[in-house]
């Protein structure tokens, strides 16, 4: 079967191919595309002039590999698969987190000198410990998302999947079933959700159960999908808490906050924190959540209506973040700004997200208002579903779907 490249991502990597001293950690949720993204780069680099026997993959989720758990064995495999091999040797190990104690053997074998390394890793265990303390300086992260929607639209046309003519249904489709590349060759709604499930229920056993002491696992899932289910929204610990409380589930402030930490080391949910532009700080304590992807949001809820406010925010969201751009919520005052974005030349752009602005005059106040109060000469954008742009102060009105679509930067 062809494979479908991911050129967001392999155009970050492709720089490092033949560097032995630095490690390419690939993260990312579960089966967002990890081990086909090391197909890839294995394919190129063969395509550059190396031997396929120099290549060597071992993805310890499989059979053959999974019950490899100790540095120890990892070393002997490592051993037995390039004993007899010359020249420079490629290693690719697919989630290296199964193994315990894996930074000391990955680090011997960087030292030796001929091993270009890529690893892949679906939580943040992975460089929480001994791997970003021994490696600092030695390792790069390349973090891969399920399909955003720029690549859902080119897959499908790579693939020859029917996209319809309206984007529009094409976008609702693709918040409500999601960016795992899988579901696009599921046509069955209802096996997609239960691909999804299987997903999820994955994940919390190999990527939270096995790291997190959970006692209460109802509790934990009450948590899960109160956070999931206000994606989007300001929430705080307190209110969490609050809500807990009224429907009579005691738990612990350091608890709860353990539980959500727990879902973003897993990298269901990622945090924005909220940032006062006046005094230039950071506020604590409030935050908004955003998904992975929002399949999550759907499987765990019936009612299939879309609410295009927090959508269309996660949305943007992973678009920006699979972009490299850093990303906050900004406060002027009693105004809110959806995204305060910094690229890696610390240059901004500020974006409001709105389904339409051409409902109302309030309406398009209200989303112009927060750029209008930022006194700087960094990129503003209002971002919405219209096709007839509103211009208005030098701000950039856009379509989003076509700012994603052609893979636009801010």
């Amino acid at each position: 079967m062809k494979i479908f490249k991911r050129e967001k991502y392999l155009s970050k990597i492709r720089g490092f191919y033949f560097d032995n001293d630095i490690i390419k950690v690939i993260t990312g949720i579960r089966r967002c595309g990890k081990s086909t993204l090391l197909e890839m780069i294995a394919d190129e680099l063969i395509k550059k002039g190396v031997e396929s026997q120099n290549i060597i993959y071992i993805n310890l989720d499989k059979r053959g590999y999974k019950n490899i758990k100790t540095d120890e064995e990892l070393e002997n495999v490592i051993e037995e698969n390039t004993k007899d091999i010359k020249g420079n040797k490629y290693l690719f190990i697919d989630e290296i987190q199964n193994v315990k104690n894996f930074e000391t053997i990955i680090n011997a074998f960087r030292e030796e000198g001929d091993f270009s390394i890529f690893i892949t890793g679906s939580n943040s265990y992975l460089l929480s410990g001994e791997l970003a303390t021994k490696l600092t300086g030695r390792y790069l992260e390349f973090e891969v998302f399920p399909l955003t929607f720029d690549e859902y639209l080119d897959m499908k046309e790579f693939y020859s999947i029917n996209i319809d003519s309206n984007l529009l249904v094409e976008l609702n489709e693709y918040i409500i079933n999601g960016g795992f590349p899988r579901t696009l060759f599921i046509d069955n709604p209802i096996d997609k959700k239960t691909y999804l499930y299987g997903l999820l229920d994955e994940i919390f056993k190999k990527d939270i159960r096995k790291r997190v002491s959970i006692r209460r696992k109802e509790t934990f899932e009450i948590v899960k999908n109160f956070v999931i289910n206000n994606f989007g929204s300001v929430i705080s610990i307190n209110n969490i808490l609050k809500g807990l409380k009224e429907a009579n589930l005691g738990i612990g402030k350091a608890t709860l906050s353990k539980y959500i930490q727990a879902l973003i080391d897993a990298k269901i949910l990622y945090e924005c924190d909220r940032f006062d532009m006046k005094s230039k700080k950071y506020l604590s304590g409030e935050k908004k959540y955003y998904l992975a992807d929002q399949s999550f949001y759907f499987t765990f809820n019936t009612d299939n209506r879309i609410n295009y406010g927090p959508s269309l925010e996660n949305i943007l969201f992973l678009y920006a973040k699979s972009k490299d751009y850093s990303i906050s919520i900004g406060r002027i005052g009693k105004l809110e700004c959806d995204f305060i974005l910094r690229d890696k030349y610390q240059n901004y752009s500020y974006v409001q997200v709105a389904y339409t602005i051409l409902s109302s005059v309030d309406t398009e106040n209200r989303e112009y208002a927060s750029l209008e109060s930022i006194r700087d000469n960094y990129p503003k954008y209002v971002m919405t579903l219209d096709y007839l742009m509103q211009k208005r102060n030098g701000i950039n009105h856009v379509n989003l779907i076509d700012f994603i679509k052609n893979n636009k930067d801010f």
